[in-house]
């Protein structure tokens, strides 16, 4: 009987080791999200944004840099950014979903960086905690400061967090996404169906 035992025991650990490795190969196969593709690099995506337009060219230089100037500062790159979509993803350093998000938006704004705008805003944040994440995931594009959301109330984003608006090429909001991106394939899909032309 006890050798009977042990031979079960074996049996379901091996089982238990089987269906462990198969949902782990599953997980790590290409969902759409980030975790399927190797780590990002700030420097291979900006030789990958070389050649773009001028007004987007500008976003690249100033890629994982925080910005001042409040909301005439963020008005006047909106302004420069006429003739091209906008994606603007208001973040904040200690907020869960945002940091899921983040290499999803890094991924899709190398991809569609020479025809759409991406610009962050980085609300209700402090500077130290937020310079720190972008240091350790840097975006293509720059975010502008905004600790008491006058930038985010501007473009009409909800007091929560993630909130990604889209501007089409005149600079009209187009669609609100509320919460996190879980997926590339989603926040391709919205940037197809809302800034497409």
């Amino acid at each position: 009987m006890s050798q009977m035992r042990r031979i079960a025991a074996i049996l379901g650990g091996l089982v238990l080791v089987a269906l462990l490795a198969i949902g782990l190969t599953q997980a790590g196969q290409g969902d759409g999200g980030a975790s399927s593709k190797r780590p990002f690099d700030l420097a291979t995506a900006q030789r990958e944004l070389a050649g773009a337009p001028a007004p987007l060219a500008g976003l690249h230089r100033q890629s994982a840099r925080l910005l001042g100037g409040g909301r005439p500062a963020f008005e006047r790159r909106l302004a420069g950014l006429k003739g091209y979509p906008v994606v603007v993803n208001k973040w904040a350093s200690w907020c869960g979903p945002c940091r899921t998000e983040f290499p999803i938006f890094q991924s899709e704004a190398v991809k569609q960086g020479k025809r759409v705008a991406f610009v962050g805003v980085n609300a209700g944040d402090s500077r130290d905690p937020a310079r720190r994440f972008l240091r350790a995931t840097p975006l293509p594009f720059p975010s502008y400061v905004d600790p008491s959301e006058k930038i985010a109330k501007s473009i009409r984003a909800p007091a929560n967090y993630p909130i990604t608006v889209f501007f089409d090429r005149r600079g009209r909001v187009v669609y609100i996404h509320q919460g996190g991106y879980r997926r590339q394939a989603d926040l391709a899909a919205d940037v197809r169906r809302y800034l497409a032309q």
